[in-house]
């Protein structure tokens, strides 16, 4: 199999936008490259950062990267992404003089391709994500080993961040979680490591339910991590304390009723991989289905909000 690698140059303030329109035609996850990033004082609470190489930074701007299976439909979804690209930048937001570059990336290639964006990261006050090829033995606190393979989830975008963020504020020692999408695994085990029971993770992507499960093994929790393939929590009669699902704004609205069906009374329903202008739509939603808005974070231009299933 092949892959489709997708370098979109364009403006900062475009980047919540461009990577949802991406994200919502299939891309597997995406990659943003900012020279100001690895270039300004970091005042992070996290510690330090390690030393990145510059030299494939835009001196302008920033790149945008997604990978996309390269298939017979290539040609139209590419068109598609760019009808959709030039309408955004006409209607909704600035995306200045924008280029697309792509080329092929063959299976064989992959693993490597992404480990290039991929470093030692610490996400909450007490959780690191470390690959699974590099050294922890420097890392304090709790540590994520990842492997996310085609699965393409790191840890490192900003939903991820405020999601464990979250988890790491709410969540009970001894909590049952769902984990709904759960991609590489990542908030699995990120909440195993802040004290979970047990979770259940689902995910539709055959990719994903593998490399979750490869993940959980890494980490030696295969008595606490459930990896299954599922749609959303359909069919799901696993009752939680704690609900966190990293999705796109407008599966998380699907998901609301069923959340609250197998959420405990009191518990917690986290939902992210929401770009800041869908905030008011999922969080109507929310409280239509007799939520209570217990708290909104953000992260470049990203929203996690934390719900509660008032007893």
């Amino acid at each position: 199999m092949s892959w489709i690698e997708v370098k979109i140059n364009t403006e900062r303030k475009a980047e919540g936008a461009v990577s949802n329109v991406l994200n919502e035609a299939g891309a597997n996850g995406v990659v943003i490259e900012d020279l100001a990033d690895v270039t300004k004082e970091k005042t992070s609470r996290f510690g330090e950062v390690i030393e990145i190489d510059t030299s494939r930074y835009p001196k302008e701007g920033i790149h945008i990267i997604a990978y996309f299976y390269e298939n017979e439909y290539w040609s139209a979804k590419k068109a598609a992404l760019k009808e959709k690209l030039n309408a955004l930048s006409s209607d909704e937001v600035s995306l200045g003089d924008w280029t697309w570059r792509e080329k092929t990336v063959q299976e064989e290639d992959w693993a490597n391709e992404w480990k290039k964006y991929f470093n030692v990261q610490p996400i909450t006050d007490t959780l690191t994500i470390v690959p699974s090829w590099e050294s922890s033995t420097t890392v304090t606190g709790k540590t994520i080993l990842m492997d996310p393979g085609m699965a393409f989830g790191t840890g490192t975008h900003p939903t991820t961040i405020l999601s464990a963020q979250a988890l790491e504020k709410y969540m009970r020692h001894q909590d049952v979680v769902i984990d709904v999408g759960t991609g590489s695994g990542v908030l699995s085990i990120a909440a195993c490591k802040l004290g979970a029971a047990h979770v259940y993770a689902y995910d539709l992507d055959e990719v994903a339910v593998s490399s979750a499960t490869m993940n959980r093994n890494l980490n030696e929790l295969e008595d606490r991590i459930t990896v299954e393939s599922n749609d959303l929590l359909r069919h799901v009669t696993q009752s939680a304390d704690v609900i966190v699902a990293n999705i796109l704004a407008e599966i998380v609205v699907e998901l609301v009723e069923d959340a609250k069906e197998n959420l405990q009374p009191g518990g917690y329903f986290i939902t992210s991989g929401i770009i800041d202008k869908k905030e008011t739509l999922v969080i109507n939603k929310l409280k239509e289905a007799g939520f209570h808005i217990k708290e909104v974070t953000s992260l470049d231009h990203w929203i996690t909000i934390i719900a509660e299933k008032e007893e």
